[in-house]
C-alpha cells in the first residue's frame, strides 16, 4: 500500500498493507458523586414507598416527573407535589439491536418515553413483555415495580403493557 506524499515529506510504504481499525481499547473511569436536592429527594423518597411524585408549576400548571425546584418553561418556583399514575402512553421509543460491553440485557431490548398519566414530560424507561416489532406509539403501559423498593429509579423494574386499547393521538401529540 502506497500513501501520497503530503507537503511535509515523501509517502510511506507499509508492507503487509494496514486493515482498517475496527475498535480501539480507552478505559475511563469517572467517580462523581451526585446531590439529590430538596425536589429529587422527596420523588426518590416516594418511589420507595411505590408512588411517583411530580412538582407543578403554578403558573403553566405544567407537572414535572422527575421533578424541578424550578419550571423550565416559567421560571418560578414549582410549587405542588403531585401523585403520578404508574401508567401511561408510549410517545415514541428507541430498539438496541447492538451489543455492548457490560450489556445485561438481551438483544433486542425497547426503551420509550412513556407520558404518565398526571404528567406533563415523557419518562424515559425500559419497555418489556412483547416482541420489539410490536411497540408502537399511542401504547398503553404500567409500571412494574421491583420486588423490593428503595429511593432509586430501580424501584421500578419496566413497563409492560396494560391491555388498556391505545391513546388517541392527539392526547400526546405535543410530546413526540
Amino acid at each position: 500500500m502506497s500513501i501520497p506524499p503530503t507537503p511535509a515529506g515523501p509517502a510511506l510504504e507499509f508492507d503487509p498493507p494496514l486493515s482498517p481499525v475496527m475498535r480501539i481499547d480507552c478505559p475511563v473511569r469517572l467517580d462523581y458523586t451526585i446531590a439529590a436536592g430538596r425536589e429529587q429527594s422527596r420523588f426518590l423518597r416516594a418511589m420507595s414507598r411505590g408512588h411517583l411524585l411530580g412538582r407543578r408549576c403554578p403558573e403553566c400548571r405544567k407537572v414535572y416527573l422527575p421533578p424541578r425546584g424550578t419550571c423550565p418553561r416559567c421560571g418560578v418556583m414549582t410549587a405542588e407535589d403531585v401523585e403520578v399514575q404508574p401508567r401511561g402512553t408510549i410517545t415514541t421509543w428507541c430498539v438496541t439491536n447492538v451489543p455492548y460491553e457490560g450489556q445485561v440485557l438481551e438483544l433486542p431490548y425497547v426503551t420509550a418515553s412513556v407520558l404518565l398519566d398526571g404528567a406533563d414530560l415523557p419518562f424515559y424507561f425500559l419497555i418489556q413483555g412483547l416482541p420489539a416489532d410490536q411497540i408502537r406509539m399511542g401504547m398503553r403501559v404500567e409500571a412494574e415495580w421491583a420486588d423490593t423498593l428503595g429511593p432509586t429509579l430501580d424501584s421500578i423494574r419496566c413497563f409492560r403493557p396494560s391491555g388498556e386499547p391505545d391513546a388517541d393521538p392527539a392526547s400526546y401529540a405535543e410530546h413526540v
